[in-house]
């Protein structure tokens, strides 16, 4: 289980059973593993999620947890830092270390470094943007509304507007997704196309720049909408998909470039 497999915010059913804190856990136990921090680590992260280790309590401290996981206090201390670049753990001075609330803003901020430089990520991210964005404008077509679709064309006009004067239109290229998420009326799609959308921002910085990808963004922005008029599931998915195409091209032709 991945420790960046988590949903934007972590909400346990009100029916769910916890286990009390402080209680026994098999998860508490010696590791013979050799990636021993990684181990706690996840092991830590699972007795969160359940509710062993509440938020707003301090964990036990690292001699104990030493103890009990049967490993060195710098391999508990190794297994907290992996979950405080995460965002599962806060150390409070003088008063210990504290569970968080899993929140994806904070886990996307260290993935969002990595796609950066990256660029083998970068191509297996666009390949998740052609699985899953094609499918989303299918989807809004049957189920958008008047209000949605005047919110796609003021987007487009802002970013003609931006185009015009030589300005960014990042904010305005997030945004249309972002609507398009939302014609679904499906929450889930919404929160991946956000977590996506916060994933692509430094792709989108580096295309935006290039001659020419403000005029094709907008021509593939407008080729959606207009199947989307029509309510054309299928041709706003393929439409979708040619955009997403284009933008693979510009991000490849900027990698040739800087190499």
């Amino acid at each position: 289980m991945s420790l960046t497999s988590a949903p934007r915010r972590v909400k346990r059913p009100g029916g769910s059973r916890q286990r009390p804190a402080g209680a026994p856990s098999h998860l508490i136990e010696p590791i013979r593993k050799t990636r021993v921090a990684e181990e706690i680590a996840d092991r830590i992260r699972v007795l969160i999620l359940d509710g062993t280790f509440p938020a707003g309590l301090p964990l036990p401290a690292e001699r104990e947890l030493a103890g009990r996981f049967g490993v060195s206090r710098g391999s508990i201390r190794d297994a907290f830092r992996t979950l405080e670049t995460i965002g599962l753990l806060a150390t409070r001075h003088g008063q210990g270390t504290f569970p968080q609330e899993l929140d994806v803003d904070r886990l996307v901020a260290p993935l969002a470094s990595v796609l950066s430089y990256r660029h083998d990520l970068q191509d297996e991210l666009l390949d998740v943007r052609r699985m899953f964005e094609p499918a989303v404008a299918r989807v809004a077509a049957s189920r958008m509304t008047r209000e949605d679709l005047a919110d796609l064309q003021r987007i487009l006009d802002a970013q003609r507007k931006k185009l015009k004067s030589g300005r960014s239109a990042i904010v305005e290229d997030t945004a249309f997704h972002g609507v398009l998420a939302r014609a679904t009326r499906n929450r889930v799609v919404v929160s991946i196309m956000a977590t996506l959308n916060d994933l692509l921002v430094e792709s989108r910085k580096l295309t935006l720049k290039q001659k020419g990808r403000p005029v094709r963004s907008i021509r593939g922005h407008e080729a959606v909408v207009a199947a989307l008029r029509k309510g054309d599931g299928e041709g706003a998915a393929r439409a979708m998909r040619d955009h997403i195409d284009q933008i693979a091209e510009l991000l490849q032709h900027a990698s040739d470039s800087r190499s």
